[in-house]
């Protein structure tokens, strides 16, 4: 009745009056969405802020440890004055020796893969996905024991020439080079996933339009398909970077004198906490020229290409399919096949009864990373999309401290760590966060934030802001857009994100041994304790099970990645 009465009455008033009443409901609606707008933009900023200082406030507490009055600078001096130029520079080589073996093998396979057509390609092309599941460190074990003088491969060399030790000349593995072999061998798929997805979703009709004016295939190559893959394989490449300087495993094997050894040194050689600040400030000033670098250098070349008709993959014969074939199977081989091969064989050989603590090993590891993922990608979710939609110097700021402590060695980031939550319980009036399980994911969060931000934010990259205008111009808020235009899109990157975080996790030694309960072992921390003892027979064990953990996760990311490669839409940007 209501209603009705409602109607009859808006029926006998004069059309001016309706049109004016329907405009005001109109203005007021639009003023509200603009509120809800603005309210929106404001919230998200904030939450992407107070993420990224929260993940960072460990290295704030090491900039203030480092700054601190009451400590003198004469162990800083000893150190720049003697260690510091031949660990800078020791840094510098070694990370040039992986982003040489990275881009060679990274963008090399990811070109083969999405380019050509071979006998074998699909089983190669998640297989090369595979070196993602072995640690550096482990690698380096395992390579080190067979090539020493005392292993198997130089005992059989000099069993069939009938020399001696002295009589020829064999490569030293423990060197700056076999160490930057290693690590890039072991990083390279983070090139390899990002190259191998920008170049599946090349354009036919450029590369046409491009042949067509002219040009070889090879200058089209450089001029059109390498710049559009270029923002995607320098993502690759910080991470891999940021990486290679946190890398304290395979340095210290092997003897190379890098800031990361040197932080070490001056922690535990020398005890001084206040110069390991010191000269963790100097590796994350060369951390954060190292993002500020390739985020200039991706916002320079930045292009939105959705083909709608792919470039069509060349199929190959006779020698250049078997040298494909070959080519392509040597970084699986040599980065994960033979590896675990030796592991198998040093396990083996030994006759080694299973430790009981095994099975508690296994859980403790599972439930640390699944846990660290579970809460990381939400946070980097969070902070890669106000980062798109909102244009303020705070958020960039702290996205980029948040991002340095990728490249921060584990126990430095313990060391801060320890500090901050130390302050947190004290301030609570209770034991918190100190020695437990919450310490040892927060750790996690310092350390693979950046992993997560970086796919994530290189995927919203590649979402064209006319799909946000588009869907804004409808009335949708800006959490309306991620609902319901982004997500659908960042689903495969959402994935691909937490399996990265995942697999890092179950391999990170450092902080989980500085930071976790007592008693309460990993399977990365129980090998670091029996290698130690120079028991690798019995270490092999515990290496093999995180490879073998490793593999699902990183299988499943290369299935997403395979079907983004492939041009289908609900994969796109799975890496």
């Amino acid at each position: 009745m209501l209603n009705a009465y409602n109607s009859r009455s808006l029926s006998i008033l004069p059309k001016p009056i309706i049109d004016t009443a329907a405009e005001a409901s109109r203005d007021a609606k639009y003023r509200n969405s603009l509120l809800l707008e603005r309210v929106s933009g404001s919230t998200l900023a904030t939450l992407a802020t107070l993420g990224a200082l929260m993940t960072a406030a460990p290295l704030l507490v090491l900039g203030a440890l480092a700054l601190s009055p009451d400590a003198g600078w004469e162990t800083l001096h000893h150190l720049a004055t003697t260690v510091l130029p031949v660990s800078v520079g020791q840094s510098a080589l070694l990370s040039a020796i992986v982003l040489v073996v990275v881009l060679v093998l990274g963008v090399g396979s990811g070109w083969l893969i999405a380019a050509y057509e071979f006998p074998g390609r699909s089983v190669l092309s998640w297989a090369l996905v595979l070196p993602l599941a072995m640690p550096a460190f482990v690698m380096a074990y395992a390579y080190t024991d067979f090539m020493d003088t005392s292993g198997p491969l130089q005992t059989w060399l000099r069993s069939v020439t009938g020399w001696s030790v002295r009589q020829y000349w064999f490569p030293d593995v423990r060197t700056l080079p076999g160490a930057g072999l290693f690590l890039g061998l072991a990083l390279y798929p983070y090139v390899y996933i990002f190259a191998r997805n920008a170049f599946a979703e090349r354009t036919a009709s450029l590369s046409e339009a491009a042949r067509s004016l002219g040009l070889s295939r090879r200058a089209t190559w450089w001029r059109v398909t390498w710049p559009v893959a270029r923002p995607a394989v320098a993502a690759g490449c910080a991470l891999v970077l940021m990486e290679t300087l946190a890398d304290f495993g395979t340095v210290s094997y092997f003897g190379v004198d890098t800031l990361t050894a040197a932080i070490y040194r001056s922690w535990q050689g020398l005890g001084d906490k206040i110069a390991a600040a010191r000269l963790a400030l100097v590796l994350l000033l060369l951390v954060g020229g190292l993002v500020w670098v390739e985020r200039r250098q991706r916002a320079r070349m930045r292009f939105f290409s959705r083909s709608v008709r792919p470039a069509p993959r060349e199929r190959l014969h006779g020698a250049r399919a078997l040298r494909a074939v070959v080519l392509g199977w040597m970084p699986v081989v040599f980065g994960f096949v033979l590896p675990t091969v030796l592991l198998l064989r040093a396990w083996l050989g030994a006759e080694t009864p299973v430790d009981a603590r095994l099975a508690g090993w296994i859980g403790n590891t599972v439930t640390l990373a699944g846990l660290a993922a579970a809460l990381i990608v939400p946070v980097a979710l969070i902070t890669a999309y106000a980062s798109r939609l909102v244009r303020r110097p705070l958020v960039s700021v702290a996205v980029a401290l948040a991002c340095a402590g990728y490249a921060l060695p584990g126990v430095v980031i313990g060391v801060g760590l320890m500090a901050w939550i130390g302050a947190i319980d004290r301030a609570l009036g209770m034991l918190l966060l100190g020695g437990t399980v919450a310490a040892v994911i927060y750790a996690y969060g310092v350390r693979f934030f950046s992993i997560a931000y970086q796919g994530l934010d290189a995927a919203l990259v590649r979402i064209s802001p006319t799909m946000d205008q588009s869907a804004r111009s409808l009335g949708l808020t800006p959490l309306e857009v991620l609902r319901d235009v982004h997500w659908p899109l960042l689903r495969p990157s959402l994935a691909g994100a937490a399996l990265l975080v995942f697999v890092d996790c179950l391999k990170e030694l450092p902080a989980t041994l500085v930071l976790r309960p007592f008693d309460f072992d990993t399977l990365a921390v129980s090998a670091y304790h029996l290698a130690a003892d120079e028991r690798l027979a019995e270490a092999a064990l515990p290496a093999l099970l995180i490879v073998a953990a490793g593999l699902a996760p990183v299988l499943l990311l290369s299935r997403l990645a395979g079907r983004a490669a492939a041009g289908r839409p609900d994969a796109q940007d799975a890496a």
